[in-house]
């Protein structure tokens, strides 16, 4: 089988509502196992581990379990990110409408590993599934003795509540989201500080996605170096790929670090449809890059990713089929960002806007050679000084296309002064 099933082997067998079923399945068991640790021999076991953050950044973990640990100034607060904003991506509200109470324990893990005594769970705003879910889990949690006061006789306190952004894409980035959270306006912060030092309320604070934390109960079963076995050297354990686009079978997949993409898409997502070829693909969602078809080979690994100047990011995989017009989809996608803009920094708020006017005359065929050197210049100007990475990372899919897809912006160009003779 392609699919290595770790953090997702329970969803399906289990009632999503029921804490009697996870406990069943042995839900919170590693909780308790971590609870007769201490919290040395848990950071040993997530660096023996080597897991990244599968937010996109691809952190590694155990350098922020041990930063937070090492802070004395308390209240610590732990902060599950379910701020999924970015188009293509879906698996983090697959976990939390499926398995909630393995996030809970999750953050009860990473909470007992770094000494924090509260929790909240930031989840976009268009959740309403996925929030009502969790705030079910976290009373059944706290009802059974799992959340608030003195958990399990261990001394150990630990609460949890909600959050939500109010459809807000930027909010999804961690210093915006603590501003949102304080109850200010979702914009990034300068930084350093970083949020293990000064985050929530300029406490100490430990932010991980929902897969991330969702994993700390498979590594405390497995142990580190167990975990460490499966993926790749650089790229450990498995990741949940959102598959999506011109696929015959669209969902979310958990795979090994090392499986190639053209395997998750003809094997689990059983192809294009009959007579149709692929075209491109862009990874990790909007923010990502497109890449061309006979890229298909390249495993899923951070290290190779980052060979062609790109990252996993959040696991999205759009396919895209040679019916739809490459500079029409980058149109789309630039006017995404220009809507998403916080307005903070200069260059993202008006750099999205310039660059979408660019791409509509590429797409009307009224482009020119000077529209080309404008749009990679705007381009690189925004990824290279926007204050935060959502605004470095808005301009990826066209940064991509300059490099992969340039006989077709010249092309374009030549369409163009055809149109005007």
């Amino acid at each position: 089988m392609l699919e290595h099933k770790l953090i997702t082997k329970h969803i399906g067998n289990i009632d999503p509502l029921s804490i009697d079923d996870y406990v069943g399945v042995g839900g919170y068991a590693m909780f308790k196992k971590a609870l007769g640790m201490t919290r040395l021999d848990i950071h040993d076991a997530f660096e023996a581990s080597k897991l990244r953050g599968r937010g996109g950044a691809g952190f590694p973990v155990a350098i922020k379990l041990m930063a937070m640990a090492k802070e004395t100034r308390k209240p610590k607060y732990v902060i599950c990110n379910a701020d999924e904003g970015e188009p293509g991506n879906f698996k983090d509200r697959y976990l939390m409408e499926n398995n909630p109470h393995q996030i809970i324990e999750g953050m009860l893990i990473a909470a007992y590993a770094t000494g924090s005594s509260h929790g909240y769970l930031y989840i976009r705003g268009e959740y309403a599934q996925s929030m009502a879910t969790m705030q079910q889990a976290i009373e059944a949690a706290r009802q059974a003795g799992y959340l608030g006061s003195n958990i399990l006789n261990s001394r150990f306190d630990f609460d949890l509540e909600i959050r939500s952004g109010a459809g807000s894409y930027v909010c999804g980035e961690e210093f915006a989201l603590l501003e949102s959270i304080e109850g200010k306006a979702g914009r990034t912060r300068v930084k350093p500080p970083f949020p293990t030092a000064k985050g929530l309320f300029n406490q100490p604070t430990l932010i991980n996605n929902v897969e991330t934390l969702a994993t700390f109960p498979v590594i405390i079963a497995m142990g580190g170096e167990a975990y460490a076995k499966i993926g790749t050297p650089t790229s450990t354990g498995t990741k949940l790929i959102s598959l999506s686009g011109n696929v015959r079978k669209k969902g979310v997949y958990e795979v090994p670090f090392g499986v190639s993409m053209r395997k998750i898409i003809e094997e689990l997502g059983g192809g294009v449809g009959a007579g149709r070829k692929i075209q491109m693909i862009q990874l990790g969602g909007a923010c990502g890059p497109i890449i061309p078809e006979y890229m298909l080979d390249m495993v899923i690994d951070f290290e190779r990713f980052e060979e062609f100047e790109s990252k996993t990011g959040a696991g999205a995989i759009i396919v895209i089929d040679d019916r739809h017009d490459m500079f029409a989809i980058l149109e789309q996608v630039s006017e995404f960002f220009t809507h998403e803009s916080c307005g903070k920094c200069t260059p993202c708020r008006e750099g999205n806007v310039h660059m979408r006017n660019v791409l509509r005359r590429f797409v009307n065929k009224t482009a020119t050679e000077q529209d080309l050197l404008m749009l990679e210049n705007q381009a690189r100007v925004i990824h290279q000084t926007s204050l935060c990475g959502l605004g470095q990372t808005a301009p990826t899919a066209i940064i991509s296309t300059l490099h992969y897809f340039r006989f077709d912006y010249l092309n374009r160009i030549e369409d163009s002064m055809q149109e005007v003779a």
